[in-house]
């Protein structure tokens, strides 16, 4: 049973057959309960009634049981709605010519009408002298008065003329009621077996439904298993299901632009590996074979070279640590203040020489920050880098420590070109460049912004950017007091 829909339709059918067989089974007994109660008390009353009209009629009880008995061996017909049933004996409506017990003529319709039998009900007199014997009493025996009123008594002319016992409601039942309670259990059956049907169908219904998005998510993951990353299924709930199909599709397109990413990232890191080694290639190759003499200016636009490549290196090799969760950070408090003025002074020279105007602004009794300084520095240092980049002269570029609730906030803020909105949520993803041109004539590998991300949220922090075209950018790490 490996299906999940046959199991959710198991599922179904054995909880709606578990609740059917329950809802059946109490329905029966109440039922069967209910109806023994109503023609028990039916019963009795027909007999309470009876001994009352005997007795009315006799003023007395003798002989009762013998009627009542003789009563039980016959039947009484009634010919039309207007025909009375057989009289018992003594009855005032009946003239006196008529016998008890007489019943309707052969030319006469009949139907049956079931009379009590007498051995299911006790009778005792007034005395407490026992007239019909009932359970283990006697005929004249006397009953104890705390036994009488457990009985129901007959009153008649205001007193009470006798007391009526019975066995229980079980032993009333006649075979038409017998027949009754067999159709209600057979119309049981029925409903319950069409209860099951119903369940059964709907139990489908409801498995396909079910099982349909898992079906379709099991299909488009086997495609991207297969390297078809642009996988979307249909969302068609708002369900646990529904929530699922809508993730599947938010891992699906993150799966496929990270592939994307790193592709051009392989390219791009490809492309800038190769420049740097194509022009120190071409000098040695030169100077190799005389072909250019040997200066100090081309041996240091060969240690520019080396040195890109080795900042290239040195920031794949940061990436991948913190991908693996492996960066070593050594904490230390220091003073916000002491790692903007060190990043201040490294890029200073380089402000001034691009005509941009670089400050260092630091709120009041600022508390110190648990960092690593070196790695702080460097994310501090790739901000202001990328600041001056996209800053014309005469521009301004601004770092400012400020406190936050429960942070402390390092903002390198720009008056540079800006960020346009629809690429400012992927600044900080590797190699991703907004300007590719630009980027290219000025060296950067795309690789800056993902470090800072990486060793911010190492620290516990977390980094974003708010830009707008043509007034400039400002970019803020926050960072935890503890």
């Amino acid at each position: 049973m490996r299906s999940l829909m046959t199991k959710l339709v198991l599922a179904f059918l054995l909880t709606s057959v578990a609740s059917v067989l329950l809802a059946s089974i109490i329905i029966r007994q109440l039922v069967t309960r209910e109806f023994n109660d109503y023609v028990f008390q039916q019963q009795r009353d027909s007999f309470v009634a009876n001994v009352r009209t005997y007795y009315e009629t006799n003023d007395s009880l003798t002989g009762i049981e013998a009627w009542i008995r003789q009563s039980s061996k016959s039947t009484l017909a009634i010919t039309s709605v207007d025909t009375p049933a057989a009289p018992y004996p003594g009855d005032p409506n009946v003239p006196a010519n008529v016998p008890a017990n007489s019943g309707p003529s052969d030319s006469q319709p009949s139907v049956q009408r079931r009379i009590l039998a007498p051995v299911q009900f006790g009778l005792v007199d007034a005395t407490g002298v026992v007239i019909m014997p009932f359970n283990n009493t006697g005929r004249g025996e006397r009953v104890d008065p705390n036994e009488l009123s457990r009985g129901t008594s007959v009153i008649g002319d205001g007193q009470v003329i006798a007391t009526v016992f019975t066995a229980g409601p079980e032993a009333f039942r006649s075979i038409a009621e017998e027949q009754y309670l067999a159709r209600t259990d057979l119309a049981l059956i029925i409903a319950a077996v069409v209860m099951i049907g119903v369940a059964l169908l709907l139990g489908i219904f409801l498995a396909r439904l079910i099982t349909r998005p898992v079906r379709e998510l099991t299909t488009a993951a086997g495609k991207i298993a297969t390297g078809d990353l642009k996988q979307r299924v249909p969302v068609r709930s708002r369900d646990e299901l529904g929530m699922l199909a809508d993730q599947f599709n938010h891992m699906s397109s993150n799966l496929a632009r990270a592939t994307q990413l790193r592709r051009q990232m392989t390219a791009d890191i490809a492309h800038d590996l190769r420049t740097p080694l194509t022009v120190i290639s071409g000098y040695v190759e030169a100077l190799r074979d005389q072909v250019l003499k040997p200066t100090p200016e081309r041996f240091s636009m060969m240690h520019d070279e080396i040195q890109l490549l080795r900042h290239l290196v040195e920031d794949l090799h940061t990436l991948s640590l913190a991908d693996a969760g492996e960066l070593h950070l050594d904490r230390q408090f220091v003073a916000p203040q002491m790692l903007l003025g060190r990043v201040a002074d490294a890029y200073q020279h380089a402000a001034e020489q691009q005509g941009i105007m670089l400050h260092v602004r630091v709120d009041e009794r600022l508390p110190d920050i648990c960092v690593d300084a070196e790695h702080m520095i460097r994310a501090l240092g790739n901000l202001v880098s990328n600041a001056l980049r996209y800053t014309n002269a005469g521009g301004q570029v601004t770092l400012l420590a400020r406190a936050a609730p429960a942070q402390v906030q390092l903002v390198v803020a720009d008056t540079g070109a800006g960020i346009a909105p629809e690429h400012l949520p992927n600044i900080f993803e590797r190699s991703y460049r907004a300007d590719i041109a630009r980027q290219r004539e000025s060296g950067g590998s795309g690789l800056g912004l993902a470090i800072v991300k990486s060793i911010v949220e190492a620290h516990g922090g977390q980094v974003k950017a708010e830009s707008t075209l043509g007034q400039g950018t400002m970019l803020t790490i926050a960072l935890p007091l503890r």
